[in-house]
């Protein structure tokens, strides 16, 4: 018996080391074929790369694993459009990881099942032109059938830089800090997952879409379409507004042309300057620039409390000049006079209701001043049925129609401004009003002016032309001597035409006799 186990217990050993040989030889012989396949390997990947995006192409190392699963790594992946050293490279990657099947190898198209990036930076040169005239150059040549599909990338921390096209601007960027691609190599397009970081004002815009077919011409022209969601974006990174903004939409075009249809809430939109909030919505169509950034908004619908604004124009950028410039063209047909004020106005009542319209062309430049300094206003305005909120003015007001009239007795009569009008200018905070007119009945004012944003001080210069004589206005020895210089102030065609001036503040106005001003 004894015997007999020592022989079993000798083939037994036996056994385990014709299998440990055998294992050592496959091991010698797997590694040795990964050595010999990571050259083969890494000469497919970069043929591929270069057939896809036109490129040429650097790969520094790319290492091949067969355990526990077929597995590849590289570093230092780098891909030149065509060849240019004039820009920064179309695609570069620190670092990358492969995951796929063993017999993946010996399909005419290879699936890989992830693929992870890490330090993925692509940069997209400005579109190329066929002429003098910058008509764009169409892709000629038809997307590429890829040797390699990857079922699924991952790369967060992209960084997304679109270069301009005119030297001396900004290029657009993108910070994605968080992508995910699907069906990556295919001739259709690839579906993606992004939440990309927005600098100004600060919050996450969470996308999806398709983006592709790659354009290996022109990248530029590679399609992308999707729809976004921005939320919770603080607005008071702005000096001069506040509020929190959310915003979705709808895009497609291509890389260097992007068009948006999209719309904004904001629930608490704030003019410091004023510092009443008011519910702010927005409908809008833009086209973006993909090169530089510069966005064409057309139109832009705005919506707040009972009144509408219609604007188009653009956000663009200047040569030499940090950041953009808004400039619009504002157009308000019917709107409440209270609505508009309220945004300009520091007080919780507003000083004069009314039919607001107006046109002006409203410009934004860059820079971190506050808005109620930077902003500037080319316009002109029309109110109808307006009517003082301040007792004191309108008191003024309908002491004035009466005493026009030759009506010196106190009446109770609801008296309203009407055809008021004038042209005006906002810049660094000064509104200058020009041709500024209204009537009352028995009066007309003509004025000539400025108002103070900050300061609300009035200073106003002008005429009153009235129905009756200066001498009419009053009663007793006041008018007797007033007969006297009715022949100063009579003028063809009215009773007399009186001299004014407004100074003060908007709350505390103060009115009086202009001696020095001429009289038109």
């Amino acid at each position: 018996m004894q015997i007999e186990s020592r022989t079993t217990k000798s083939r037994i050993v036996r056994v385990f080391a014709v299998i440990a040989a055998i294992l050592l030889v496959a091991g010698v012989l797997l590694f040795a074929f990964a050595q010999h396949l990571g050259p083969i390997a890494r000469g497919r990947v970069v043929k591929a790369l270069k057939d896809k995006y036109q490129s040429d192409v650097e790969l520094k190392d790319l290492q091949i694993s067969l355990f526990p699963h077929l597995s590849a790594t590289g570093e230092d992946l780098v891909l030149r459009h065509h060849g240019r050293t004039d820009v920064p490279p179309l695609i570069s990657i620190k670092r990358f990881s492969v995951e796929t099947g063993f017999l993946q190898l010996f399909r005419p198209t290879k699936h890989i099942r992830n693929l992870t990036l890490t330090g993925l930076e692509l940069h997209i040169p400005p579109r190329q032109s066929d002429d003098k005239n910058g008509r764009q150059k169409k892709s000629g040549s038809a997307e590429k059938s890829s040797e390699f599909v990857v079922d699924s990338v991952t790369a967060d921390g992209t960084k997304l830089t679109i270069l301009p096209k005119k030297a001396g601007k900004d290029p657009l960027q993108f910070d994605i800090y968080r992508l995910t691609l699907n069906s990556v190599g295919t001739d259709g397009p690839m579906q993606f997952i992004a939440t990309l970081k927005n600098a100004k004002p600060p919050g996450d815009i969470h996308s999806t879409g398709e983006f592709g077919p790659w354009s290996g011409d022109d990248p530029g022209l590679t399609p992308v379409s999707g729809k976004y969601k921005f939320e919770n974006a603080d607005l008071s990174v702005f000096r001069g507004i506040s509020g929190i903004l959310s915003s979705t939409g709808k895009y497609n075009g291509e890389l260097g042309r992007i068009e948006v249809n999209g719309e904004t809430d904001t629930p608490d939109f704030t003019v410091r300057i004023a510092g009443n909030p008011i519910h702010l919505k927005t409908q809008f169509h833009s086209i973006v620039d993909g090169t530089d950034g510069d966005t064409l908004l057309q139109p832009v619908h705005a919506q707040f409390l009972k009144s509408a604004i219609l604007a188009n124009g653009g956000v663009t950028g200047t040569e030499g000049v940090k950041g953009k410039t808004v400039s619009l063209d504002v157009v308000v047909n019917q709107a409440r006079l209270q609505d508009i004020l309220r945004l300009a106005i520091k007080s919780s009542k507003n000083p004069m209701t009314g039919v607001l319209s107006f046109n002006t062309k409203l410009v934004i430049p860059p820079g971190e001043e506050d808005i109620a300094d930077k902003l500037k206003l080319d316009g002109q305005f029309g109110i109808g049925a307006a009517k003082f909120t301040n007792l004191k003015v309108q008191d003024k007001v309908d002491t004035l129609s009466g005493r026009a009239r030759g009506d010196t007795e106190d009446s109770d009569a609801e008296r309203v401004v009407s055809n008021l009008k004038g042209r005006f200018k906002l810049n660094k905070g000064l509104v200058t009003f020009s041709k500024l007119s209204f009537a009352v009945p028995g009066a007309s004012v003509r004025l000539d002016g400025t108002y103070r944003l900050r300061s609300e001080a009035l200073d106003f210069h002008g005429v009153v032309r009235m129905e009756a004589k200066l001498s009419e206005t009053t009663t007793g020895f006041k008018s007797f001597l007033l007969k006297a210089v009715d022949p100063f102030f009579r003028k063809k065609g009215v009773g007399s035409v009186i001299p004014i001036k407004i100074g003060g503040t908007r709350d505390n106005p103060s009115f009086g006799l202009d001696i020095g001003h001429k009289k038109d």
